[in-house]
C-alpha cells in the first residue's frame, strides 16, 4: 500500500499525486482549502468538514457560552433534538436561524445521522444540540459522533451546561471518583439488577429519573444499597431548583408517594461505612448523641 494511503496530508495542497488512484485535492462546495481528505481507489476528493456537539442550557437559557452562540450563528445546518425549544433558545438570544434546520431524536436517530453524514461528505458543517445538557449524554448523539468519526469528518465539542457535574457538587457527596448511570430500568426487577452492578464501588453515583417513577426508584435503591446518603436534585438552575438531602429512608418517607414534577437527579453515596446508616432510625443509643453507627 502507498505510504499516502496512510498520510495523505502529507501532500500540500494543490500537489499532484503520481498514484492514478488518487485524484488531486480540489476543494469544493465552499471547503476550505488544505481540508480534503483522500479516499483510496476513487477519483473524488471529499472535503473534511466539522460536526459541533454544542452543549444548550440545562434549565437558565442564560447558561449558554459565547462560543456556542457563535457556532449556532455561522452554521448552515442545525440538527436539534426538538426543533422547537432550539427555536427558543435562538429567539432569546437573537440568532437567525439557520438555513436548514431538522430533528434529531431518539426515534429518527440512524436517518438523522445517515443524513448529518451526507452534509458533512458535501463539506458542510454541522451543529447538533439537545433540548439541555450535552448530545449523547442520555439523549441522541453518539450514532452521528460515530458515523463522522468513521467517515474522517472532525468532531468538535462545544462544552456548556450539564446537570451531572452541577447535582454531584450540590449534594455535598465526594467528587473524587464518581460513575454516571443515567436512566434507570423502568421496571423493578431489571432496575435492581442495574443497581447491583455498582454496589460494592465506593465511588458517588449519579442517576437522572423520572419525577413518576422517583419513589419506586428510591425504594429499589435502598433495597440494594441499604441506607445510605444521597440528593434528590429538582431542576437545577431553574427559578424554583430544589436540592434535598438525607438518608435514602428519610427521603423514601417523604417522596415515596410524592407527585413530583420536572428534571430530577438522584446522587447517592458510594459504598464507604461513613455514608452508611446501619441502625434503624429511632433506635440510636442515647449516650452517642444520636448519631448512626458505622457497620
Amino acid at each position: 500500500m502507498h505510504q499516502a494511503a496512510f498520510a495523505p496530508s502529507l501532500l500540500r495542497h494543490g500537489e499532484k499525486h503520481t498514484d492514478p488512484g488518487y485524484s488531486m485535492p480540489c476543494p469544493f462546495n465552499g471547503a476550505r482549502p488544505g481540508s480534503e481528505r483522500i479516499i483510496p481507489c476513487m477519483q473524488t476528493a471529499v472535503p473534511m468538514s466539522t460536526l459541533y456537539i454544542v452543549a444548550t442550557p440545562i434549565g437558565n437559557l442564560e447558561d449558554v457560552t459565547l462560543r456556542a452562540l457563535r457556532i449556532l450563528g455561522s452554521v448552515e445546518i442545525l440538527a436539534c433534538e426538538d426543533t422547537r425549544r432550539t427555536a427558543r433558545l435562538l429567539q432569546r438570544h437573537e440568532i437567525a436561524r439557520p438555513r436548514v434546520v431538522f430533528p434529531y431524536h431518539e426515534h429518527n436517530e440512524q436517518r438523522s445521522a445517515e443524513r448529518i453524514g451526507e452534509y458533512l461528505d458535501k463539506g458542510l458543517d454541522v451543529a447538533l444540540c439537545s433540548n439541555a445538557g450535552y448530545p449523547g449524554i442520555s439523549d441522541p448523539g453518539y450514532r452521528a459522533v460515530a458515523l463522522a468519526i468513521e467517515r474522517g469528518h472532525r468532531i468538535e465539542v462545544i462544552p456548556g451546561a450539564s446537570a451531572v457535574p452541577a447535582a454531584l457538587i450540590a449534594s455535598g457527596l465526594p467528587t473524587s471518583g464518581y460513575t454516571f448511570r443515567g436512566f434507570a430500568p423502568r421496571k423493578s426487577g431489571q432496575r435492581r439488577t442495574f443497581l447491583e452492578e455498582r454496589k460494592d464501588f465506593s465511588d458517588t453515583l449519579v442517576f437522572y429519573e423520572s419525577p413518576y417513577r422517583l419513589g419506586r426508584f428510591l425504594a429499589d435503591a435502598l433495597a440494594v444499597y441499604g441506607d445510605r446518603r444521597a440528593a434528590i436534585c429538582v431542576e437545577l438552575t431553574k427559578h424554583f431548583e430544589r436540592i434535598h438531602r438525607g438518608w435514602l429512608r428519610d427521603l423514601l418517607d417523604e417522596f415515596g408517594e410524592k407527585k413530583m414534577k420536572g428534571e430530577l437527579v438522584v446522587v447517592i453515596a458510594g459504598n464507604h461505612p461513613k455514608f452508611i446508616r446501619s441502625t434503624p432510625p429511632g433506635t440510636e443509643c442515647p449516650d452517642d448523641g444520636g448519631q448512626p453507627s458505622a457497620p
